[in-house]
Parts: structure tokens; C-alpha cells; sequence
């Protein structure tokens, strides 16, 4: 879709533009835009989902659990998906400018946020992309999430463009088109609101790890045979796993995918034009926003089913606080083991259930919607981090006993701020050369859509 016309289709809906329209060329007509006008419309208008919060600002253990990866540096929910390419390419996270003959951040980071990534693939290889500096790549990113990334383009049929996502469904045998309608859409929302892991001996390709499954459980046993971790902790010394947003695991294990319901029904509602044309709401956002057509069909009382995710968001929101407050003095228990001497054969038992623990956690938390999505999962995954960290923490205790370790110094968590300096992280440092980064590369050189969106 040429930049022309979805500026033009922009201004019409009264989306507000961040371009001077006198860069702006003569308008050329977009096909989807053309053939799909609501749709289009919907879509357009996810730039008004601009909110974003600090998660890390709101629970500062998670910059202790995370410590040793970028996920401490920033961590924001996410915004609406015209924002996709602009929040990935500003976030602490990717960082700056990679020294040349040094090897950056891969440019699997773009896989799911444009439909150029797919382009990319076909163009370079799916090695050859991976393999490629995020930054580098910067320059041939033109386009935020679109129709391709879910359809045929400029056509309503369903498809699944992406090659991680292929091999997944394959590894679960529930092949792309030998589904139904309803699933082949869940399973193009499932191509990125899933967890996913870079393989390291495929030059960092994005992998979904189902061998066994898509459990916890089945991950894990996973990431275990293989030996895998993301990082090594620096306090505790723990190889640490990372979940990222599995959606689609925890809903495909939910009541409303037993019933068929899946993320188009509740997220993206049939809508009615004013001629009474049917089409799919293409602002992907709340559903309750949309009770009515997304679910009254089920639920009787909007005012009654949002009581009962506020319960369900609140009561798990409590117990993840608890394993977060277990984790963070698991993590300095260890590290007062180590400092006195204790050694792998007495570790262990509580670095991997340091591991199992956290995994679970992140595997529960990490998922935007846990608690409407699947709260039944969320508590089991959240109840068996606290037996799994608690008997981690038993095992330290004796070691620490057996050793004559040191009382472990549990630092000031209370803040953002205080939890960055417990882990020696400097956030005006880095921001500072975040920003020079920005001024001298992204808005210079790279689309608008890195700092705007459309």
C-alpha cells in the first residue's frame, strides 16, 4: 500500500496525521482500501490507541527477575498496531548503533511487526534475514502491520505468511488450511501473539518451541532437553528462560475455544455499515467495548461479567506479586551461596527451581488478557512457581547453613528507579544515546512510520 494513499484515507476518517501533508505526493488509489472501505476505516484507526504504560514502573521486581537482559532496560504494554514498527524501533531495548564488525540485535526483532519482514524473508532467506542487524534493516521498513499480514492481499481469503508460524502449526499438526475459518483466523492472530524464542544454531530465526506441546510444561521440557536459556542470571547465576506474550497457547486451552470463540470473535466483532453491510471491525482492541456483538451472545450482564475479570485480574495480580517477592530473595539466596563458596552440585536443585519457577510466572504473566483469556491456567502456573520457588529457597537455606553463608542483602525495590540501581543500570545513560540514535539514524534515514506510525 503506497504511503500516498493511506495518507490521504487518513485525513478523510479524521485520523490525526503526524506527516506535514507538503511532503506528501499526489494520492494514489489503495486496492484494499478500495475494496474494503470499513475495514480499512477500523484498521486506520488503531492510531488512536496511543496510550502505553511503564510496566516496570508498576512492578519493579520484574527489572530484578529480568536482570542481565533488556527487558530490564524498558518494558511498556502495548499500543494499537499502526504503532508497531514506531514502538520496536524506539524502545531501550533495540538499542543504538552497532559498531561495525560487531554483531548486533537481530533483525528477527521485525518479524512480526510489518509485513516487510515476510518480503525480507523471501528476498534474503529466512537465515539470511535473521542473521542481518535489526538496525541495519531499519531503512526497508516501510509498513506497520496491513491486511497481508492475515490475508491473500487485496483479497478477503485468510493466510499465514510467516515461516515460524507455518512450521508451528505443522509441529502441532493442525495445518493452516485444513482448518476452519474461525481457526485459520485465530491462527493468523497466533502468527505473533504467541511465544516464541531466536534459535541460535539457525542464525537467531525466530522459533516457536511446540515439539511437545504448548504447555508450560511442554515448553519447558523442551528449553530443558535442549539445554537452552536466554541469558545467564548475573545475581544468581540462573539460566534464565523468557516467555513472550503466549495468547494464543493459554486461549487455545480456555473455555471459549472449546465453544469456537476465538480472538476475531471477541476482539475484532462483525459490525454493520450504514447499509447494512456486514464487516469485521478491524480496530483490534477491548471487547468489552463491544458487548453487544462480541459477547452478549454468551454473557447476560456486561456489568456482571466485568465484575468477574476484575476478581480474576485482581486475584491474580496478588499471587503473581507473592512469586515476584519469592523470586527476587531467591535470587540474592543464591548469589549469598555462591559468594560463600558453595558450588554447582549444592546449587542445583535451587538454580533450576529458580528456573521452572520464573519460567512459569513469565509464561502467565507475559500474556496480554491472562485473565479473561484463561484464568484457570493462570493460577495453576502461578501456584506451582510458589511451590517450586519455595522449595528452591529451602534448598538454599540449607546450603547457606551448610556453608556458613552470609545473610543474603535484599536491596530497595520500592521504585523503578531503585530496583534499576540494584542491578547498576543507568536509564539516563542509556535514553540519552537512545535519543542521539533517533535524532541521527530513524529520523533521518528510516520511515516516518518509525517515530509516528501512519
Amino acid at each position: 500500500m503506497m504511503r500516498e494513499s493511506r495518507t490521504s484515507f487518513l485525513k478523510w476518517c479524521g485520523v490525526a496525521l503526524l506527516l506535514p501533508l507538503t511532503a506528501v505526493a499526489q494520492p494514489e488509489t489503495d486496492a484494499n482500501q478500495v475494496k474494503f472501505p470499513k475495514q480499512f476505516e477500523t484498521w486506520a484507526a488503531t492510531q488512536t490507541q496511543s496510550e502505553s504504560e511503564d510496566m516496570l514502573a508498576h512492578y519493579p521486581a520484574s527489572i530484578i527477575l529480568w536482570a542481565g537482559s533488556s527487558f530490564a532496560k524498558e518494558y511498556r504494554s502495548p499500543r494499537g498496531h499502526q504503532f508497531a514498527v514506531a514502538d520496536v524501533s524506539r524502545t531501550l531495548r533495540t538499542g543504538t548503533a552497532v559498531p561495525a564488525g560487531e554483531k548486533g540485535l537481530s533483525a528477527s526483532c521485525w518479524t512480526c511487526k510489518t509485513p516487510d519482514a515476510p518480503r525480507l524473508m523471501k528476498e534474503m532467506g529466512v537465515e539470511g534475514f535473521s542473521d542481518a542487524n535489526f538496525v541495519d534493516l531499519g531503512q526497508e521498513i516501510k509498513s506497520v502491520v496491513y491486511c497481508s499480514d492475515c490475508h491473500i492481499d487485496g483479497s478477503a481469503k485468510l493466510a499465514l505468511p510467516r515461516p515460524h508460524a507455518q512450521d508451528a502449526m505443522a509441529k502441532v499438526h493442525l495445518p493452516f488450511e485444513k482448518q476452519s475459518s474461525a481457526m485459520q483466523g485465530a491462527q493468523t492472530c497466533g502468527q505473533c501473539h504467541v511465544t516464541y524464542y531466536f534459535q541460535p544454531e539457525r542464525k537467531n530465526k525466530v522459533n516457536i518451541p511446540w515439539i511437545f506441546g504448548n504447555t508450560a510444561d511442554d515448553i519447558e521440557k523442551y528449553y530443558d532437553t535442549r539445554r537452552f536459556y536466554e541469558w545467564i542470571h548475573p545475581i544468581s547465576k540462573t539460566p534464565i528462560l523468557k516467555a513472550r506474550h503466549p495468547e494464543f497457547e493459554h486461549w487455545s486451552r480456555s473455555k471459549h475455544a472449546e465453544v469456537n470463540v476465538t480472538c476475531v470473535t471477541c476482539h475484532m466483532p462483525a459490525a454493520t455499515d450504514a447499509k447494512g453491510n456486514e464487516y469485521t471491525d478491524h480496530q483490534v482492541g477491548n471487547s468489552l467495548q463491544h458487548f453487544d456483538t462480541a459477547c452478549a451472545g454468551c454473557h447476560e450482564s456486561q456489568a456482571e461479567l466485568t465484575s468477574t475479570l476484575d476478581k480474576h485480574k485482581k486475584d491474580i495480580d496478588a499471587k503473581a506479586r507473592k512469586v515476584e517477592d519469592l523470586l527476587v530473595k531467591a535470587h540474592y539466596e543464591a548469589k549469598a551461596a555462591w559468594d560463600a563458596g558453595a558450588t554447582w552440585p549444592m546449587m542445583n536443585d535451587a538454580i533450576m527451581g529458580i528456573r521452572h519457577a520464573q519460567w512459569r510466572w513469565d509464561f502467565a504473566m507475559a500474556s496480554h488478557g491472562l485473565y479473561a483469556h484463561n484464568p484457570q491456567e493462570g493460577h495453576a502456573l502461578l501456584d506451582k512457581a510458589i511451590e517450586q520457588v519455595t522449595d528452591a529457597r529451602n534448598v538454599l537455606k540449607f546450603v547457606a547453613g551448610h556453608i556458613g553463608a552470609s545473610e543474603p542483602q535484599y536491596p530497595d525495590i520500592s521504585t523503578k528507579e531503585a530496583a534499576h540501581k540494584a542491578i547498576g543500570f543507568v536509564e539516563s545513560d542509556a535514553q540519552k544515546a537512545k535519543d542521539a540514535f533517533i535524532k541521527q539514524e530513524i529520523e533521518k534515514h528510516w520511515d516516518p512510520i518509525a517515530s509516528t506510525g501512519y
